[in-house]
């Protein structure tokens, strides 16, 4: 088996999306709590033997990002970012230009779930800040489910822009069948190099017990158009219906045409070199 708990020298698990929080209320998909600190989170990641975790600031903390960078600034070997920043605003443009120099900051992350913020990605709102990220070398997540065509776009534009797609680009609350119906548009994105999409969330997209075989046919398409250095294993692990370990061994142990330099790649290696997070040597 490839259990990183059973080998000579452990796997890298980077975890692709986490987010931390000290205050406001989770959107309801996410743990109902007051707080998810960088502490509980080390905490947890020690207990799953999760090395590096890629925090996304979320919406509902009003400092968001200024929790997460001190979180990196204490632990950069353990903590990364890709913030986010209001984009309709014109003074926050020059923002893209220093961005990396925020400890642990490496990119970009847009959701555009808040009221009035749904159309941003069409309406011409953020059409200036795919150039300027182009040009400054940040990477940008995106959460787009059923906006893969517009991404396409984007990316056929700006060749040197890296983007990686949220959580397969999987609509909220969407399971089994029915919720991956449209992963032909997912699928298209693999042509171009410059799109790249986070496995992320995957227990939460089957209705079935672990380890959710009725849905491993739509991971091996994903990992057969993509391949293993454009695809992300990741979490969201504060609205998983299962433990950080079962979410790791759904990758390791489950899936038999993962395995090797593949698997390590998939599970944290691919994530860091598309983000220039540099990695530890291999031993």
């Amino acid at each position: 088996m490839n259990s990183p708990f059973m080998r000579e020298q452990p796997l890298l698990i980077v975890d692709a999306q986490v987010h931390i929080w000290e205050s406001g209320t989770p959107v309801s998909i996410h743990r109902q709590v007051s707080h998810y600190t960088k502490d509980e989170l080390l905490r947890d990641m020690d207990e799953a033997d999760v090395a590096r975790v890629l925090l996304h600031p979320p919406s509902w903390d009003a400092r968001a990002n200024e929790v997460a960078i001190e979180a990196a600034r204490q632990h950069p070997d353990r903590l990364a970012i890709v913030g986010f920043f209001d984009v309709s605003k014109p003074e926050n443009r020059s923002l893209v230009n220093t961005w990396k120099q925020q400890p642990g900051m490496l990119g970009l992350r847009f959701a555009f779930l808040k009221p009035g913020e749904e159309n941003w990605l069409v309406d011409g709102t953020a059409d200036w800040l795919w150039p300027a990220a182009e040009r400054a070398g940040l990477p940008v997540g995106l959460l787009v489910p059923n906006r893969c065509k517009v991404v396409e776009g984007i990316a056929a534009r700006h060749p040197g822009l890296r983007l990686f797609i949220d959580h397969m680009a999987r609509p909220r609350h969407s399971r089994d069948d029915a919720g991956f119906a449209d992963i032909g548009e997912l699928l298209a994105l693999a042509k171009y190099p410059n799109v790249a999409v986070k496995a992320s969330g995957v227990p939460s997209y089957s209705n079935d017990p672990y380890p959710y075989r009725n849905i491993h046919k739509y991971l091996q398409q994903i990992f057969d158009a993509f391949g293993p250095q454009r695809m992300f294993w990741g979490t969201d692990i504060t609205r998983m219906p299962c433990s950080w370990r079962q979410c790791i061994t759904l990758f390791t142990e489950e899936l038999p045409w993962l395995k090797g330099n593949d698997l390590e790649l998939v599970m944290g290696r691919a994530l860091c070199n598309w983000i220039g997070w540099k990695l530890p040597p291999k031993s």
